[in-house]
């Protein structure tokens, strides 16, 4: 009896018993789709973060606040002060480094923009910014142009908007929001620039956005509680370590701390970010596995439980066979491919589950479709293991049947 021949015959079997067979498929279903749905949310979510920061560049520096203990580790905590306006504009004129700065903060959120008789829900984001803000966030224009050095310096009444914008107030044509007037809360604006679609990320969408010049966002909505936000693109990736050490020594400087003083800041760059969220996701990873792996383990039993009362009803088949010539090996390979027909079969639906499952929680959290080949890969391997494992015990019960007994049972 050849392997295509094993094959057919754990095909009929699994037919004749489709009711027992369908219920061990679903069970080794849940397990994988458990196990290949959690990891692939996760590196769904990884993947559009990574998007996210790389679209920055690796050559791009942010310089953060800390949160510091009031009273050792196990204190209040409590962030640093913010960086003020005139710290932002020192740092600017103090970093001597070959690189594009850029200043920028977070007006207000949840704002209706209106044009004419037509207005956005109120989930609006306003951001002041200066001219290198869109390369250092890595935006493009897509229509229209960019703010000068004197507009956002004298505060301007001019607006960018994001795509989601031009599609609620102009249609979706770019060329027929500029020059146009918009009112985003209580001031007007005119529309010099439209933004191409960025997407979202963690939930957030980067095209419902409104940017607006520096000095306009700080007369309006700055205030002694505002902190600035500062972007440092470098040219060259190679030398962004160097970037950042003259960054640190910078702020160091404007923020006025003393040598032997902590720093009350921190420069990172994007990718360090993105290594950070990847290692903090390896308990969660392990995690997911082991949900996986514990649904497999009750599916393993039930296909072994299955295996053997298949072996019991199918005694005197198993005489036949041996009577006819079949070796103790063709029945081994015949019980063992069964109920790896019957895993894989299970495994097949549970990696379409999972993918399904794990890109739709991605993609309602801001994240983007993906296929994950190596936790599929994983997944057809897992698969088989389980059904060796199951089936070899049946499979060796049933090969070792004396054919004249198996010819006589009932």
């Amino acid at each position: 009896m050849g392997t295509l021949e094993n094959f057919r015959v754990a095909y009929r079997s699994i037919r004749a018993n489709m009711l027992r067979a369908l219920l061990t498929m679903l069970i080794i279903a849940v397990g994988i789709m458990a196990l290949v749905g959690i990891l692939t949310a996760i590196d769904a979510a990884i993947y559009s973060l990574s998007s996210n920061l790389s679209s920055l560049g690796a050559n791009t520096i942010e310089i953060n606040r800390v949160s510091t203990s009031l009273r050792g580790n196990r204190g209040p905590r409590t962030r640093s002060a913010p960086f003020t306006y005139d710290q932002a504009t020192e740092f600017l004129e103090r970093y001597d480094y070959p690189s594009d700065i850029s200043i920028s903060f977070f007006a207000t959120g949840a704002t209706v923009v209106k044009h004419g008789e037509k207005e956005t829900n109120p989930n609006v984001a306003l951001f002041g910014m200066t001219t290198n803000y869109l390369n250092s966030k890595g935006y493009d224009i897509e229509f229209g142009r960019n703010f000068t050095d004197r507009e956002v310096n004298e505060g301007s009444n001019i607006a960018i908007i994001g795509h989601d914008l031009v599609e609620d107030l102009f249609g979706g044509k770019a060329s027929s929001a500029l020059g146009k007037e918009i009112t985003a809360g209580n001031l007007r604006y005119t529309v010099v620039g439209s933004l191409k679609s960025r997407g979202s990320s963690m939930n957030t969408s980067q095209d419902r956005r409104v940017l607006i010049p520096l000095q306009t966002a700080k007369r309006y909505y700055g205030s002694n509680r505002t902190s600035y936000d500062i972007l440092i693109a470098i040219d060259d990736p190679t030398r962004v370590e160097a970037a950042m050490a003259e960054a640190t020594v910078t702020m160091r400087n404007v923020r006025r701390l003393r040598a032997g003083q902590e720093n009350d800041f921190e420069v990172e760059n994007s990718s360090d970010l993105v290594s950070i969220i990847k290692d903090n996701t390896v308990t969660l990873r392990l995690a997911a596995v082991s949900i996986g792996l514990m649904t497999l383990l009750g599916a393993a039993i039930g296909l072994m439980n299955i295996m053997l009362v298949s072996v019991t009803e199918r005694t005197r088949e198993i005489g036949v066979r041996k009577a006819l010539g079949a070796t103790r090996r063709n029945v081994l390979l015949q019980f063992l491919i069964e109920a790896i027909v019957i895993c894989q079969l299970g495994g097949i639906l549970g990696i379409l589950l999972g993918v399904a499952a794990g890109n739709g929680v991605a993609i309602a959290t801001g994240g983007n479709f993906i296929v994950p080949w190596l936790w599929i890969s994983m997944a057809f391997v897992v698969c088989t293991v389980v059904g060796l494992l199951s089936g070899l015990y049946p499979a060796m019960r049933a090969a070792a049947l004396d054919p004249i007994e198996s010819l006589r049972y009932e």
